[in-house]
């Protein structure tokens, strides 16, 4: 076996870096593949904007026959450890075949790396912006993974172990349905009671192009939320460019709430259709026919991934939990189309939060784990 650090201008390598998962996940239904376009923009450091503060190396394992057995990328994200003083690289796109060796092999060249830098640990799976879906799955491979959140083989933990990482952190997901949602009325009355005791109000949306200027907002409401927290970071302008291109078009306005304080935004309530089975069909492919098998899935499609749902610090425990819910309500279950909503990656620590998704309804399925090691 022979591990090599991906030659970004080689196409074969490019090639088989891409397409190995497609050969891993051949037989799973569940997996739903990144977006190609996404794939290739990440490995051009000459216009991706990460490049522009820090770096990233990508691996390859190969059998002696040239097969691909496995690939790794590790990443020196200087903005994460500028903002958290730490040292820290991070592992992500991690897909290889059930062989210790091989994952050996690539991490001891991703480990090899990060030294050279200086850095003393490692973490992941974790991306390039604070937006990308982090962690290994480790319970609730039956089902599909919501768009953008990771899907991975049920052994994948048994190989990052083998190589000395430990978990680190977990974050869970599941499923809001229709028929066992738990929205009581007097959720509505509250939530009508405290907005005009407090003085709130939700902002509603008609066109996808008036959603251009909520990442703006959604970013200043996730920085101001950092104080206090733990391995985070800021977004800038470059990190929500892309959920803005998501929202201009996949979202649907309906599903996308502010709740205000006059003219300031202190909650939001951000959801959009899932695309996930029109990805599945054209394999990541948006060009040159993917486009209308997306276009045909937005407009039949029952799902709905509910990404973001936020209130700034000084609502919470307010009532303004009443509100969110009660939009929640209004969106998602009482909606004449949807069915289910997928809510993704709720912090395990966040006792408070899951508690409250979960009076809702919610059955948390999915679990991801974040590991960590010492290098």
């Amino acid at each position: 076996m022979t591990v090599f650090q991906l030659n970004l201008r080689d196409k074969k390598q490019v090639r088989d870096f891409l397409n190995l998962p497609f050969r891993l996940y051949r037989h799973n239904p569940c997996w739903v593949p990144p977006l190609e376009m996404d794939m290739k923009a990440a490995l051009n450091p000459q216009k991706h904007p990460f490049y522009r503060h820090s770096e990233a190396a990508f691996f390859l394992a190969y059998a002696p026959s040239g097969l691909p057995l496995g690939r790794l990328a590790v990443i020196n994200n200087r903005r994460y450890n500028d903002y958290n003083n730490d040292r820290a690289a991070f592992f992500y796109w991690f897909e290889c075949e059930d062989d210790l060796d091989s994952a050996r092999d690539l991490f001891t060249a991703a480990f090899d790396w990060a030294r050279a830098r200086g850095l003393t640990k490692m973490i992941g799976p974790k991306g390039f912006t604070p937006l990308d879906g982090a962690g290994l799955l480790v319970e609730g491979f039956q089902y599909r993974p919501a768009f953008g959140m990771p899907y991975t083989l049920p052994y994948y933990p048994q190989l990052v172990e083998h190589v000395g990482f430990r978990p680190h952190r977990e974050t869970v997901s599941g499923y809001l349905r229709r028929e066992t949602a738990q929205f009581p009325e007097r959720v509505h009355e509250l939530a009508e009671r405290v907005a005009a005791r407090r003085g709130l109000r939700v902002r509603t949306f008609r066109k996808r192009r008036e959603l251009r200027d909520l990442t703006s907002i959604i970013k200043e409401l996730y920085n101001a939320s950092l104080s206090g927290t733990r391995e985070n970071y800021p977004l800038t302008d470059d990190d929500v460019a892309g959920m803005a291109n998501l929202l201009l078009l996949f979202a649907d306005p309906a599903l996308v709430k502010l709740v205000m304080k006059d003219e300031r935004v202190v909650g939001f309530l951000l959801a959009y259709p899932d695309i996930s089975a029109a990805i599945q069909k054209t394999k990541g492919r948006l060009f040159p026919f993917g486009w209308l098998t997306l276009l045909i899935e937005l407009r039949r499609t029952d799902w709905v991934n509910l990404n973001g749902i936020g209130l700034v610090e000084e609502y919470r425990g307010l009532g303004g939990t009443a509100i969110l819910a009660s939009e929640i309500a209004k969106s998602l279950v009482d909606h004449p189309r949807y069915r289910v909503a997928d809510v993704v990656q709720i912090g395990t620590e966040n006792e408070n939060m899951q508690r409250e998704i979960k009076n809702f309804g919610v059955d948390f399925c999915k679990r991801h784990r974040v590991y960590i090691r010492e290098l």
